[in-house]
């Protein structure tokens, strides 16, 4: 097939509800996305919502059914696989329609498409018309309806007050879910490496490559660098377990949870995999023959390898660069599909607040339960809920979900740091401390930052769908990445993939600066950050992670002079711009560099 007949983007998985349904929304246009599958019991309501709307015939799964999160998820992806099916089937056989599905599915294209070009000629003649239709039938290809795990959000689970096998654990239920669905897509495992899960994995016949090198299960394993990627294939490939994609995500320049990289830049980990994607491949299945060999399983002829990235990405030139420069087999696209109802659940509310976000809106926090960094939208729902309950005298979420019940402190089956129950126990000490008012506040303030991101995030979906959201609220966590900043206006899809093609362009602003640039400002924004702070308590491991920051920050920043400088044909109106956004960004990196080393 022409590499141009399918699309060399796809939809990232874009919190918990946002983009729970996308895939019954674009897959029959070709376009690949992302389902979470943190929270089995916005699964199921979705389930009923969807077996309701298409007519299908549904049976609840209550808690007290075994295994019921597995199920819950299994179900639920049938049904979306149904669905899709049934709505791509009805496309094919629009060929001979004016206004048909399939003409806006063709007209979304790469405009290099094969298929596009015979859909231009059919329209000359209903001969070739008729012809177009039975050659749609085998060639015309469905979006993947792939789905996402975050490795380490895999709490222990108890039945009757005992604890259940590990294989009942929050991740492992899911990722069983997934393997015994009908699905033939791909599963993200993402957030590190979780080696229990791992070798879960390959328990599942669907994980395994058949004589040609197919597999109705892939795994695709987003990654920080190359050392990881190295690391975790290697890991799989022991378990006879092969990674067909590896998705490089920029550490800060994304939506949601923000994975800091120590000043590691996207360009340069993209240019380290694409000098060495050869040497991966070679060294990952060479151990993946051996161990199928001995556990007599069918070795490949071949293999595919894929790599892709996203962070960032905003207009058609960088998407292209990513695909020409880096050899990317695919861009992922999140942040901007917020804005296009046709594709993710964003209530009207939100909507309104992204379409009027600059840059000074969009700010780095520490809210997650996870305690790791989360893009934030300032003025959501979900935060004003949070300061209400504050103000009130009573911090903290009612935690209906428990998907984070993670901290172990004060209770062994764990709790959110976000529950009301958590930080009630934690004020208590703050209360038995004898502390100064300026380090009690601090310290309290640590403590109560901390939001319920499993409802707010799942909420939307809810929302959108006019569904009851009685033991959740409506309070929403907004999480678009920076990227936002810079897409005012809500979109239609074909509008959307129209520009990033390059076929139209919906930014209004002339002042977005390059995508590289950008990750780099925000990065040092980032680095400002953690200055700050260790001017309270400066220790010896802090200022050596600051000097190496300022060190790998700077490297990167000398890469990309090099590589803007060298390049003859692309970036040609931004690249004065993007020089000299360079310079200042090498300047200021020295100003902090002198501040560190004062400190």
């Amino acid at each position: 097939m022409n590499i141009f007949d399918r699309h060399s983007f796809h939809i990232p998985v874009l919190g918990i509800g946002y983009t729970l349904d996308t895939p019954v929304k674009v897959a029959p246009y070709g376009i690949s996305s992302v389902i979470s599958l943190v929270d089995d019991t916005l699964i199921e309501q979705m389930r009923e919502f969807y077996s309701q709307k298409f007519d299908l015939p549904f049976q609840a799964i209550t808690e007290k059914v075994e295994d019921f999160r597995a199920k819950r998820i299994t179900s639920y992806l049938n049904m979306v696989d149904e669905i899709v099916t049934s709505k791509f089937d009805d496309l094919k056989k629009s060929a001979l329609e004016t206004g048909s599905e399939l003409e806006k599915y063709v007209s979304m294209l790469p405009d290099l498409s094969s298929i596009k070009e015979k859909f231009n000629l059919a329209q000359k003649s209903r001969q070739l018309k008729e012809e177009l239709q039975h050659w749609v039938q085998d060639h015309l290809p469905v979006g993947s309806i792939d789905v996402n795990i975050m490795t380490k959000v895999d709490k222990d689970n108890y039945s009757k007050g005992e604890k259940l096998p590990t294989e009942y654990n929050d991740a492992h239920a899911a990722l069983r879910g997934y393997a015994n669905s009908d699905l033939c897509s791909s599963i993200v495992l993402s957030a590190g490496m979780n080696p229990r899960l791992y070798s879960y994995i390959e328990h599942f016949d669907d994980f395994y490559p058949n004589a040609n090198g197919e597999i109705k299960k892939k795994i695709i394993l987003k990654v920080s660098d190359y050392r990881s990627a190295l690391i975790q294939g290697k890991f799989l490939a022991k378990k006879g377990i092969w990674v067909s994609e590896y998705r490089i995500e920029s550490g800060l320049n994304c939506g949601g949870h923000a994975f800091a990289s120590d000043g590691h830049m996207m360009g340069p980990i993209l240019e380290e995999f694409k000098e060495k994607r050869q040497e991966l491949f070679n060294q990952v299945f060479e151990i993946l023959v051996k161990v199928l060999e001995e556990k007599d399983r069918i070795v490949p002829n071949q293999l595919d390898l894929q790599v892709s990235a996203q962070g960032g990405v905003g207009t058609n030139e960088e998407h292209q660069f990513l695909l020409d420069y880096y050899k990317v087999d695919s861009v992922g696209w999140g942040t901007p599909f917020l804005l296009v109802p046709e594709a993710t659940n964003v209530d009207e509310d939100t909507l309104k607040m992204m379409e009027k976000a600059k840059e000074d809106d969009l700010f780095l926090s520490d809210i997650s339960p996870l305690g790791v960094p989360f893009n934030s939208l300032k003025g959501n729902t979900k935060d004003i809920e949070r300061l209400k309950w504050i103000s009130e005298g009573r911090p903290g979420s009612l935690c209906p979900k428990r998907y984070v019940a993670l901290d172990t402190e004060f209770s062994e089956r764990g709790l959110c740091t976000a529950s009301r129950q958590y930080q009630a126990l934690k004020i208590k000490q703050l209360d038995e401390e004898n502390l100064s008012p300026e380090e009690y506040k601090r310290r309290f303030d640590k403590i109560v930052i901390k939001s319920c991101t499993c409802v707010g995030l799942g909420t939307p979906a809810l929302l959108v769908n006019n569904l009851p959201t009685n033991a959740e609220g409506e309070g929403v966590a907004a999480c678009p990445g920076p990227n936002i900043a810079y897409f005012s206006k809500r979109m239609s899809l074909s509008e959307m993939v129209s520009h990033i093609y390059g076929r139209t362009n919906v930014i209004e602003r002339d002042d977005r600066p390059n995508m590289f640039v950008n990750e780099l400002n925000i990065y040092i924004d980032y680095l400002k950050n953690k200055i700050e702070e260790a001017k309270i308590s400066m220790t010896t491991k802090q200022k050596k992670y600051l000097q190496s920051m300022v060190s790998n920050l700077k490297e990167s920043n000398c890469y990309y002079e090099t590589m803007f400088k060298n390049l003859k044909d692309k970036f040609s109106t931004t690249k004065s711009k993007i020089m000299s956004d360079l310079e200042d960004i090498k300047d200021t990196l020295n100003r902090l560099n002198v501040e560190i080393e004062t400190l």
